[in-house]
């Protein structure tokens, strides 16, 4: 494996999204990722949700200072500036965070995740358990075994994804501009509802909104490729993993509802659930980057 390095410039959003460390692996793939928090803490690898970028870390950047705790964020493949693999599968995520954690020297790490990055996490730690110390997931998908009552939107796109893959990435261009042009409130009502936009600081609502532009703003491959992954079984059973992994999810999520939550942790030998009382799919989120830095330090 190459690699070539570019120094982080400060920006709004937290340290270090533009331009991201990029690794080149031997088959010529691209992974970037950016760096956050503390330079000298706990390494903790954090993964975005469906659709995302290396900026969801700068959602975690004050906290982790605070704690002391580096976070290390990749673009995964087809999303922000990391080459697309479209035959790739939720398992193939332990190859992304090595290729990281091999480029900066570490052997393990913590794993931070949120919504559609928690299959990843789990992934990870199925597959390169090794690698990892522990996890924690905020408002995760659960495997589509557990998911019966997946949200109508997200089959509708599960089935656009698999069928007509143009259409989603036109689709999501629309979107991608319609959010460029407007205030972050427009990005933030595919997450919340109106009440919970309420509880969202405007300093956090213009980091999402920011995460989803760097994620698609140039390519649609990772989305269109993890959008039909949410109806496709995991290569990988809960059961395989042997670390702790802690649940985060709001009783009022309506983007992944808590029963899916609570059947995973059933299916985890060392599952933890925290069930945030009123919270939604963001909010959820929110309240419990305190918490979950702190256990991560």
């Amino acid at each position: 494996m190459t690699q070539s390095r570019s120094d982080a410039s400060a920006e709004d959003d937290g340290r270090g999204a533009d331009p991201p460390t990029i690794v080149t692996e031997a088959d010529g793939r691209r992974v970037a990722y950016a760096d956050y928090g503390d330079p000298n803490g706990t390494p903790v690898v954090a993964l975005h949700g469906t659709p995302g970028s290396r900026r969801f870390g700068a959602l975690f950047d004050d906290q982790a200072r605070e704690n002391g705790v580096r976070l290390l964020v990749p673009d995964r493949p087809g999303y922000g500036r990391s080459s697309p693999v479209p035959d790739r599968d939720v398992a193939d995520t332990g190859a992304t965070v090595a290729a990281v954690l091999e480029a900066e020297g570490i052997s393990r790490a913590g794993i931070v995740a949120f919504s559609g990055g928690g299959p990843h996490a789990l992934a990870v730690a199925a597959t390169r358990g090794d690698r990892v110390t522990e996890i924690d997931i905020v408002s995760g998908a659960p495997p589509p075994s557990l998911a019966a009552d997946l949200p109508a939107v997200q089959r509708l796109l599960g089935s656009l994804a698999r069928r007509t893959p143009r259409i989603l990435r036109g689709l999501l261009g629309v979107q991608t501009r319609l959010v460029a042009r407007t205030p972050p409130a427009v990005v933030l009502s595919q997450y919340t509802t109106a009440a919970e936009r309420a509880e969202i600081p405007p300093t956090m609502a213009e980091r999402v909104r920011r995460d989803f532009l760097e994620g698609v703003g140039t390519q649609r491959d990772g989305f269109v490729t993890e959008t039909r992954l949410v109806t496709t079984e995991w290569e990988f059973s809960p059961s395989d993993i042997d670390h702790t992994v802690r649940l985060w999810h709001g009783d009022a999520d309506a983007n992944a509802p808590l029963r899916g939550a609570r059947r995973l942790r059933e299916r985890l030998p060392d599952g933890e659930l925290t069930v945030l009382e009123d919270a939604g799919h963001l909010t959820a989120l929110s309240r419990s980057r305190s918490r979950i830095v702190r256990s991560q330090r």
